[in-house]
């Protein structure tokens, strides 16, 4: 089921849920996949982020909305526009990097149809959103413009050299382990200026995740040390989300299968921080009217959210 549910159970940690309202679109982080979108620009606040000379930034998301993947294929397309070389992580299957990694070298006309024909189908968690799909498409569409920008999909298993390593880790270490290791072999490919995580907000914290009487590190704490990397949480208005929800009167049994339409994957309304009525940006500390969070070291405001749908629908 691939995290479905916890995409659902995420929600929490950004978004109470009220208050929703209708989503309207940010005029000023182009819109990826649009020809006619305006020149893209680093947003507002990130010469903060860039003084710090973290080796990775992770954007932390709640899967399912257009403007997160919006606001780092943006932020990935000023960067590059400066002539710098910028690595662009997706939590896509690492195991269908080699396919992302070979499409990556076609021309634009090629790319969408060598991207959709591996890994999307069937995936209603968010993660296979049309925002995503896009993101990908805008990203190559730059390269082959002359912009030096890679991809990496990283979500996965270690490889079997690394299982036994990570074999002892508690609760879902192995699985974070394996991220920041299919994360940082990337980045040691090419001498980058900037790698850029996009992943979802449990794997990006910087503090430890307690479930029960197990706790375990997250993708970000296994990345590289403290100093090195720079974990941003994704902040924004009511608007609607696409996740998976249980439905009504489903009750989940420790250890076993869902029942069969137990869960509701649609745009789903989305409660959020009051609206700041400000274009998007990245902010060090705690976003306006909100406590610290020791977990993040920032945010990025992306504004009223609007859900994305699956870019190939499945049952």
């Amino acid at each position: 089921m691939r995290m479905s549910l916890l995409a659902g159970l995420l929600i929490g940690l950004n978004f109470p849920a009220g208050g929703a309202r209708p989503a309207h679109d940010s005029q000023s982080i182009e819109r990826i996949g649009d020809s006619s979108a305006p020149r893209c620009a680093i947003p507002p606040g990130w010469a903060a982020v860039s003084a710090r000379r973290a080796r990775y930034v992770v954007f932390g998301e709640v899967h399912g909305t257009r403007e997160s993947p919006t606001f780092v294929g943006a932020t990935a397309c000023g960067l590059a526009a400066k002539g710098e070389r910028v690595l662009v992580g997706v939590a896509l299957s690492a195991s269908d990097n080699p396919a992302l990694q070979a499409a990556w070298s076609l021309p634009d006309s090629q790319f969408p149809a060598a991207l959709r024909a591996r890994g999307w189908a069937g995936r209603r968690d968010g993660v296979g959103s049309q925002a995503m799909f896009a993101l990908l498409v805008r990203l190559h569409r730059l390269k082959n413009q002359g912009r030096r920008i890679d991809v990496v999909a990283f979500n996965g298993t270690p490889e079997d050299e690394r299982r036994a390593e990570f074999r002892n880790l508690p609760g879902q270490g192995p699985h974070e382990a394996a991220q920041a290791e299919n994360v940082r072999r990337a980045a040691q490919a090419r001498r980058y200026d900037h790698v850029l995580v996009l992943v979802g907000n449990l794997h990006a914290r910087k503090q430890p995740v307690t479930r029960g009487d197990v706790s375990f590190e997250p993708m970000a704490m296994r990345l590289a040390p403290a100093a090195a990397v720079i974990s941003l949480n994704m902040a924004g208005a009511a608007g609607t989300m696409w996740n998976c929800l249980l439905r009504p009167g489903v009750e989940v049994q420790p250890g076993k299968r869902l029942p069969p339409n137990a869960l509701d994957c649609a745009s789903h309304a989305a409660g959020g921080r009051p609206d700041l009525h400000r274009p998007p940006f990245v902010g060090l500390g705690a976003p306006p009217g909100s406590g610290d969070d020791p977990a993040y070291d920032g945010f990025y405001w992306v504004g009223p959210i609007s859900g994305s749908p699956p870019e190939v629908p499945g049952p």
